[in-house]
């Protein structure tokens, strides 16, 4: 196991609105040789690396140094898996005259794709593209960071945050870290990992009931704003006796606990 202070992550929750129901949302099956939550069901995202770091230094956010570099390595790791491409701008385009494009389509998102799977840095890519970050279009949702006593496979210190899906992108899975995605609702999704078909760890039941409370991507910025970011750090604790998981009341989840034996962890 890692230390207690857990390699920093990130990951995102990219919503696609419905006219007739509740949000979908971007869910990934873990391949089963991963080390960490084997095929499980995830949001996608990753570590946070010096890249990440060395790209947030030279660019201007205006957010703290690892508040910034979390939302790079989100930003990068979803494209790497998903090949989506959220917080991305395009530069100047000089067949609208100087005008901003805007927008960023299908194919350069997969362009930056291989480059990345091939071993580019993002900010290269993002150069060569002529393409700048937008991390305001990622909010911060939630900061989940296990407890020693959970003796985890790995410890993350993760960043949730949440983004619109880009509009004329296609997500498709990369086929090594995870093998299957799907859109679905926060409520179908756990519907259907209750029926059996689908595991979830402790952190992303959690968090798919919270995100269940919210009928569109506006109610789930609206649901974020309410509420602080604070690391959750789950603790055991003796109910009726039997040992539950728990976590703070205070930070907008309407589930705060679960029977022990029952919780799935990575």
């Amino acid at each position: 196991m890692e230390d207690d202070a857990g390699r920093p992550a990130a990951t995102v929750v990219i919503v696609r609105d419905r006219p007739d129901g509740p949000p979908d949302i971007l869910m990934m099956e873990r391949a089963s040789t991963m080390a960490f939550a084997a095929g499980a069901l995830v949001f996608p995202g990753g570590g946070v690396d010096a890249h990440d770091h060395a790209l947030a230094a030279r660019i201007d956010h205006g957010l703290e140094q690892d508040e910034a570099a979390a939302r790079i390595a989100a930003i990068r790791e979803t494209i790497e898996e998903s090949g989506l491409g959220v917080g991305l701008i395009g530069g100047l385009n000089g067949d609208l005259n100087g005008e901003l494009a805007g927008a960023v389509d299908g194919p350069t998102v997969l362009s930056l794709r291989q480059g990345l799977l091939a071993g580019t840095m993002l900010g290269d890519l993002l150069d060569s593209h002529g393409l700048t970050l937008a991390l305001d279009q990622l909010t911060p949702f939630a900061r989940w960071h296990p407890a020693p006593f959970e003796k985890a496979i790995r410890v993350y210190d993760t960043r949730f945050y949440i983004a619109r899906a880009p509009d004329a992108q296609e997500a498709v899975a990369d086929a090594t870290e995870n093998v299957h995605l799907f859109w679905r609702s926060a409520t179908a999704t756990l519907a259907r990992c209750d029926a059996g078909d689908g595991r979830i760890i402790f952190p992303t039941r959690r968090n798919l009931e919270r995100l269940a409370l919210a009928g569109s991507h506006a109610e789930m910025i609206a649901h974020a704003a309410a509420h602080p970011v604070e690391k959750v750090r789950p603790w055991v604790e003796d109910r009726d006796g039997e040992q539950h998981l728990c976590i703070p009341d205070h930070l907008g989840y309407p589930v705060t606990s679960e029977p022990f034996w029952q919780v799935r962890r990575g």
